[in-house]
This record gives structure tokens, C-alpha cells and sequence, in this order.
């Protein structure tokens, strides 16, 4: 069977794939989330470029931690062997950002507020299944599919440098 030139294969494409797809939803999730809750203004924007870097780590942290860990277990329980690579990838796209935006719903709104409280909580089910049809849709359309062809580009030009180095 042919290696799969789409995911990583160590442990730095790892951190370049998981780098790729987190820059790109953060940069694109919490402005949308933001502007739906607030309006979309340039000082709602700019507010939220101020917290991106505290909810970066945060989501960093959550998806190598928690999301990551519970999503591949919860992939291997609802696809077979012999599902295909979209099949087992939505899945996993779907599992990573129900967690994810189930936890962020909460934590995003405490770094935005700078204190923890109640509110996020008290507002979750109004707040939740907008943020997660938001995440759903820039991870599945937007950040995922750039990251895997950065993988599958990054495989061909190691394999082309192995090729040239066995012909000399």
C-alpha cells in the first residue's frame, strides 16, 4: 500500500501541518465568530488581532492535549480499515472541532474578557452551534485542505531530492 502523502509523517511535519491548520483557523474562526457576535467593525477586528495570540496557544495546547487524542480514538470507533482517507479525514475534522469548539465557546470568551465567569457559560447554547458551524466549515473547505497539500508538496520534494541523490 502507498504511503499517504497527505498527512505527516514525523514529528516536525507534525508541528508544520498542526502550525499551518491553527494560524489559518484562528485567523479566520475568531474574526468571524467576533463579527457575528459584535458586528463587523474595524474596532471589533482589531480587538480580536489582539487576542489571537493567546487563543493560538490555547488552541495549540487543547488539540495535542485533548481534541487530538479523544478525536483519533473516536475515529478508530466509527470507521473501519477499509474506509477511505476522505471518509476517516471528515470524521476526524468533525470530532476535533465539536471538542474544540465545545471548549473554546467557553475558554475563547474568558481570554476575549480577560477574566473567567459565568457568562460564556450561561450563553453556551446560544453560542456554541454557531461557532461550531463556523470552525466546521473554514477547517473542512479552508485550513485542512491547505495544510495537506503543503504536506503532499513537502513529500514530493523529498522524494524528487532522494531520487537525484540515488542517481549520482
Amino acid at each position: 500500500m502507498q504511503e499517504e502523502t497527505r498527512l505527516p509523517r514525523n514529528g516536525k511535519e507534525f508541528a508544520l501541518f498542526v502550525g499551518i491548520i491553527s494560524v489559518i483557523s484562528v485567523n479566520i474562526i475568531a474574526p468571524l465568530i467576533m463579527g457575528f457576535k459584535f458586528g463587523f467593525h474595524k474596532e471589533v477586528y482589531f480587538n480580536t488581532l489582539q487576542m489571537i495570540p493567546f487563543v493560538w496557544v490555547f488552541v495549540i495546547l487543547l488539540v495535542t492535549m485533548v481534541a487530538g487524542p479523544i478525536a483519533n480514538k473516536l475515529v478508530e470507533k466509527f470507521t473501519k480499515p477499509t474506509d477511505g482517507f476522505n471518509a476517516k479525514t471528515l470524521f476526524n475534522i468533525l470530532f476535533n472541532v465539536t471538542i474544540l469548539s465545545i471548549l473554546l465557546t467557553v475558554i475563547g470568551t474568558w481570554i476575549g474578557m480577560g477574566e473567567m465567569s459565568l457568562q460564556p457559560i450561561q450563553t453556551f447554547f446560544y453560542n456554541w452551534p454557531r461557532n461550531f458551524f463556523i470552525a466546521f466549515w473554514v477547517e473542512s473547505l479552508i485550513a485542512q485542505p491547505i495544510a495537506r497539500f503543503a504536506m503532499k508538496k513537502s513529500h514530493a520534494r523529498q522524494t524528487r531530492k532522494e531520487k537525484s541523490v540515488k542517481t549520482y
